[in-house]
């Protein structure tokens, strides 16, 4: 067992940007320089794995596989295995949410000014130009047709698949890692992560939540993904009215801020992003009821530090 022969263990870690966020990921190895090596390889792979998922995903990247894609709607085209598995989430997350998660809020995003990176772009504007939002209308199957025998696609409408590639990118790196024939590490991608196995110090991974002072609360983490969705990054104003990234395609003229960030708990990461966003459009009444119906393990943090928790997320706070 763990820690009954005073074993010692090694962390090897990194820090890097891409897809928009900062990344980290630390690997727990035996203290052997053989596999200290193997991990500081397996890095490499990592930052490869994730910049292949931005050159994917990115709708700011006018080559992006995303960007091609809307480029040509209403036009049948054969898509990568990646993509066409995360639109295949996105279709499940639709039906899932009731139509909370909805991809194709991308027109809305642009008009109220998210057309460019926000990292590296100040999207504050001042005037008082009239921004008129649309509700999005019709089922997403109408205006995503997937066929899975030719791994190809139409889109009838353009849509942004971000809001769960960062997931779907941190559970490809955790299969890297495993077939690489690690079992103890965390990756982190702006919020988003897996962990499996134990730290260095031989215990269970424990996070803390985002918004909140460190180590005031923490989750432990069992071989799960954590997610957190929420509107305290990404805010900024553009004449007198206030704008977040998270737009409601069911009322998208109301820009809710009932809810600081909700952070929840999947076995796959992606799963839990996906969850994280909707909850966060839900609201903390009908979100806390949602997550309670459908299991869902979920913290819903509010701007005053107040903490709600799902039922099924009771057993996951640290004691």
């Amino acid at each position: 067992m763990i820690g009954m022969n005073d074993e010692k263990f090694t962390r090897i870690n990194d820090a890097f940007q891409c897809m928009g966020t900062a990344v980290a990921v630390e690997i727990t190895v035996a203290d052997a320089v053989d596999a200290a090596g193997k991990a500081r390889k397996a890095i490499g792979g990592i930052k490869d794995i994730f910049a292949e998922n931005e050159r994917i995903f990115s709708r700011f990247d006018p080559d992006s596989e995303l960007s091609r894609i809307n480029a040509n709607i209403g036009k049948r085209m054969g898509v990568s295995e990646k993509m066409f598995e995360v639109l295949e989430l996105c279709l499940k997350f639709y039906e899932l949410s009731e139509g909370y998660f909805d991809p194709r809020v991308l027109e809305n995003l642009e008009k109220i000014g998210y057309d460019r990176d926000f990292r590296s772009n100040d999207l504050n504007r001042d005037g008082n130009q009239a921004i008129e939002l649309s509700k999005i209308t019709g089922g997403l199957a109408d205006d995503l047709v997937l066929d899975p025998d030719g791994n190809s696609i139409m889109v009838k409408k353009r849509i942004d698949t971000t809001g769960i590639a960062k997931g779907y990118a941190v559970d490809e790196v955790a299969r890297f890692l495993e077939q690489q024939g690690f079992a103890d590490f965390i990756v982190d991608a702006g919020g988003d992560m897996q962990a499996r196995g134990i730290d260095a110090d031989g215990a269970r991974w424990t996070v803390d939540i985002e918004g909140m002072e460190a180590g005031k609360l923490r989750l432990k983490l069992d071989d799960e993904g954590v997610a957190t969705s929420g509107i305290s990054r990404k805010r900024w104003i553009v004449g007198d009215r206030k704008f977040h990234h998270l737009v409601n395609p069911k009322d998208p003229e109301n820009f809710s801020y009932d809810i600081k960030t909700v952070t929840v708990i999947e076995k796959k990461t992606v799963e839990a992003d996906g969850r994280a966003k909707v909850l966060v459009l839900m609201g903390k009444e009908k979100g806390i009821g949602f997550a309670d119906r459908n299991n869902i393990k979920a913290l819903f943090l509010d701007y005053r530090g107040n903490v709600y928790l799902s039922k099924a997320m009771k057993e996951k706070i640290l004691n």
